[in-house]
């Protein structure tokens, strides 16, 4: 179906949690004789980008949104399965809708996302009150879904796709400030990394056609947007096997690419650049066995593609990526991040996902993850101790033979490092001028602006008169760990 739906929503973030700890619900859309739908998504940024295409899905059929579960005819959990916290997580607040499910019999629930796709039907026996267990590659079909729940059926399509990428269905942005927005360019993954279980509840990889990723981006830039972030399992394995003769979305792009019939990430990433120099791009997430140095040179030639490399590393010791199956080495790990730094330079930002305790895991092999950290000096990571997910390679193969007490002392050891680090990579900056795009008001006061520098850093500075979405120059002069502070300066004060 054909969806040029481009009115924008709110949405409402649980603020200062890690990425896989959020939690977004919609927001009260303004319109009436209408059927109420709540959407409240955990875990990924690709969970917050599908719910965008729920969100257009349900417009079709008839739904609004609301950010009140006590006034939605239709309650949706789209969920994360990467960890049994986050599961555990959706279990509880499923108890607590079922409380509201009893004061209004007809309300419906559905499972979307990783965790309905993990334990399909089963669910529906585990959680009584849920009337619908979608997986990631159904969402079409969830309008008939609705409507069988509503004659008192279960709606269940885990069905999982080898071609859906949603790539004609335009998302209904969830995101408040009008300036950022996620773009979708492939979904599932074929990396089979023992400890995850994302190729189970995502299916194998297929690459959305690059015109309609432009296409896309380009309206984005047209509404007003001044930033997006292209999103994949792995981005840097995506490839498109077009046909010959498809024209580009526009003239300016048509001559680069009309003739071609692949398109591999570098490309698309310049294709996308090339929208506006003003609008920004960003990516997420790389795997250190794919990311090219064509990448990294696309990456140095177009001054508005971010600075900004998330590559998880997972362990700095070799015996225990092989078992992870991650296809790399810690020497081919480094080898990427030199060739990252020689290419880019110091100041690019990386950043890692990192994990403490797996199966097998020495001491001597956490000190090697440790010494990993030392030498490439990441900006911020993403830090867990493990945790088994059944149906995962590493369930099957490997006993979870680290005692809990061993895993978070692991985990604290390798939090407090990069905590030192980031706050050392952040001082580098404190002095220098900063190209900051405004993304809304601080968490802290209404009197600060919060935004992004090229290197994914967090700045926060006084509002003043300048207003979100502009591009503001901002001279460093405090920071945290996390967060840089400062102050706007002119554009003499820049070139001085």
């Amino acid at each position: 179906m054909e969806n040029r739906i481009t009115e924008t929503l709110k949405i409402l973030t649980d603020a200062d949690k890690e990425a896989c700890e959020t939690v977004h619900i919609t927001e009260n859309e303004p319109v009436s004789q209408k059927k109420r739908l709540f959407i409240e998504s955990y875990g990924c940024q690709m969970n917050f980008a599908d719910s965008e295409i729920v969100a257009s899905v349900m417009r079709e059929a008839g739904f609004a949104t609301t950010s009140e579960a006590e006034n939605a005819d239709l309650i949706f959990l789209n969920t994360c399965a990467i960890r049994d916290n986050a599961e555990q997580r959706v279990r509880t607040r499923l108890r607590q809708l079922n409380v509201l499910k009893k004061k209004r019999p007809g309300t419906l629930i559905g499972v979307l996302g990783c965790m309905a796709e993990r334990l399909k039907a089963k669910l529906l026996e585990e959680e009584k009150m849920v009337d619908i267990v979608t997986g990631p590659d159904a969402y079409r079909d969830l309008p008939r879904l609705v409507e069988e729940a509503e004659t008192g059926q279960k709606g269940v399509n885990v069905f999982l796709s080898r071609e859906e990428t949603y790539a004609d269905i335009s998302p209904i942005r969830l995101n408040s400030n009008g300036v950022t927005a996620f773009i979708s360019i492939m979904r599932g993954c074929d990396n089979m990394c023992s400890f995850c279980v994302v190729p189970f509840t995502r299916g194998r990889e297929r690459s959305r056609d690059p015109y309609s990723i432009v296409k896309e981006a380009q309206g984005l830039f047209n509404d007003g947007y001044k930033e997006v972030t292209l999103l994949g399992q792995n981005v840097d394995s995506y490839k498109w096997l077009g046909q010959p003769g498809i024209s580009a979305v526009t003239e300016e792009h048509t001559e680069n690419v009309s003739a071609q019939t692949q398109v591999n990430f570098a490309q698309l990433l310049e294709m996308v650049a090339l929208v506006s120099p003003e609008l920004r791009v960003r990516f997420s997430t790389s795997h250190p066995k794919d990311i090219t140095d064509e990448v990294l040179y696309t990456m140095k030639k177009h001054d508005n593609i971010c600075k900004y490399i998330h590559l998880p590393a997972q362990s700095g010791n070799s015996r225990v990526l092989e078992i992870m199956n991650r296809t790399y080495n810690r020497e081919w790990y480094l080898e990427r991040i030199d060739s990252i730094r020689r290419i880019l330079g110091d100041d690019c930002g990386i950043s890692q996902d990192m994990i403490a305790g797996f199966c097998t895991e020495t001491e001597e092999e956490h000190q090697d993850s440790l010494s990993l950290l030392e030498y490439v000096k990441f900006d911020f990571g993403y830090m867990f101790a493990y945790s088994e997910r059944p149906g995962t390679l590493a369930a099957k193969k490997f006993i979870d033979d680290i005692p809990a007490d061993v895993k978070q002392r692991r985990l604290a050891e390798i939090i407090d490092l990069q905590q030192r680090i980031s706050l050392e990579r952040n001082q580098r900056l404190v002095g220098k001028v900063q190209k900051v795009l405004v993304e809304g008001t601080s968490k802290r006061s209404d009197e600060d602006f919060s935004g992004r520098n090229d290197q994914n850093k967090r700045v926060v500075f006084p509002r003043e008169n300048f207003k979100v979405g502009d591009y503001v120059d901002v001279m460093i002069t405090d920071c945290t760990a996390a967060t840089l502070r400062g102050h706007a300066v002119v554009a003499t004060e820049v070139l001085q």
